[in-house]
């Protein structure tokens, strides 16, 4: 049985609230020098109940790592149904736009019905395919090299069609949404498609569920600065939320009653 002191179990308790803490904050809060929480956290992670990072704690690990879509799909797959009702809402009659790769992506896919006409520009297969169900919209599908894990092209087959549009939102899913490192995807071949999709869009529309909070992939896509709207649940914590809200960014919590 681990036994924990009562200065460890505050910043479990903190960490337990907002996801993630850092060296600075929790001195201050405690009253103790750097080099006693330094401790604390690495006795903690010894003990598996929490991820180290430079500078801090984080409740999950930091690192996204690559996951096949379809695994993707079974996860908090609730939450990823409020989020795609959620962002269905910013999509009008005739509207061009792009819907990137993931998970959250193809929920989203599934309740685009209903338009009198819409254009979509998308990299992935499986959004082709179930938007090919509804007659008013014309689907464009960007060409390339085919990942197996996302079933999504990308490559400079992609990002060259990319360049012959001009769409008005773009729809955009991603594996971490990090305060400092911004938004990022665990390969970077999607990242640098993710970048030409940026490029050629009026406006960045992030669907990410809140385990994406505090979390960084191997290929930065953009900073936040770049997003003007982010779609997730309940599950973010206020301190996350306020300071994206702070950059500006619009911050929509999905079913949230």
């Amino acid at each position: 049985m681990t036994i924990i002191n009562r200065r460890q179990e505050d910043i479990l308790k903190e960490l337990n609230q907002k996801g993630y803490v850092n060296v600075v904050d929790l001195c201050e809060t405690l009253n103790v020098s750097s080099v006693t929480i330094r401790k604390d956290l690495t006795f903690l992670e010894n003990q598996k109940l929490l991820h180290r990072t430079h500078g801090g704690a984080s409740k999950q690990p930091i690192y996204a790592f690559e996951r096949d879509v379809n695994d993707k799909e079974g996860l908090q797959v609730e939450q990823k149904k409020q989020i795609a009702e959620e962002a269905v809402k910013y999509i009008s009659n005739h509207d061009y736009i792009i819907l990137g790769s993931g998970s959250n992506i193809h929920y989203l896919s599934r309740v685009i019905k209903g338009f009198q006409k819409l254009t979509v520009l998308t990299p992935s297969l499986k959004v082709s395919l179930e938007l090919s169900k509804e007659t008013n919209i014309d689907t464009i599908q960007l060409g390339g090299d085919i990942r197996n894990s996302s079933t999504s092209a990308v490559g400079p087959i992609a990002e060259a069609t990319l360049s012959q549009f001009s769409c008005n939102k773009l729809f955009l899913g991603t594996d971490g949404v990090h305060l400092d490192f911004g938004l990022s995807t665990s390969n970077a071949l999607e990242a640098h498609l993710n970048q030409a999709m940026i490029e050629v869009a009026e406006k960045v529309i992030v669907l990410a569920d809140s385990t994406k909070m505090n979390v960084r992939g191997f290929g930065k896509i953009c900073d936040l600065s770049k997003i003007d709207v982010l779609i997730t649940d309940a599950g973010i914590d206020a301190e996350t939320k306020m300071k994206l809200e702070e950059m500006g960014i619009d911050v929509v919590v999905a079913g949230k009653i």
